[in-house]
């Protein structure tokens, strides 16, 4: 099938799969005039890629999940250490997007949001300045 079609069937934009193609993750036929020739395994390969992109992966993870879901003889920890690896530093982003939301939800509390131009907001992102030095 051409690209046209692994498009539509794969649910990615042409310039993803270019990119896929690109960095070594797939490797469709050509055909005699160059074209891609993009086998059913292509577009199912793109299917998995296009899930785990969605997922977070790294294109490094992308590339040793794959080479897993290749090898039927593959040992399941070592896929779920990659996917445990992932899910502990998701943890850790949300973690510290909760930490950025308290302080900012505290700080939007605090702030009257008057006329008055003191601002809990702005003195809180100010840094400090050590005594006896100038701004």
């Amino acid at each position: 099938m051409n690209i046209k079609d692994a498009v539509g069937r794969a649910n990615l934009p042409a310039k993803i799969i270019h990119y896929y193609e690109d960095v070594g993750l797939i490797r469709p036929l050509r055909d005699p005039n160059g074209y891609r020739v993009s086998r059913d395994s292509d577009v199912h390969k793109l299917g998995f890629l296009g899930r785990a992109r969605a997922l977070g992966f790294t294109i490094k993870d992308c590339r040793v999940l794959l080479s897993l879901y290749e090898d039927k003889a593959r040992a399941s920890a070592d896929v779920k250490d990659i996917a445990q690896r992932h899910l502990d530093q998701i943890t850790q982003k949300i973690n510290a997007l909760q930490a950025m939301q308290d302080t900012l939800s505290h700080l939007v509390t605090t702030c009257h949001g008057d006329t008055r131009p003191e601002c809990p907001i702005l003195a809180d992102l100010a840094p400090a300045i050590p005594s006896g030095q100038n701004r």
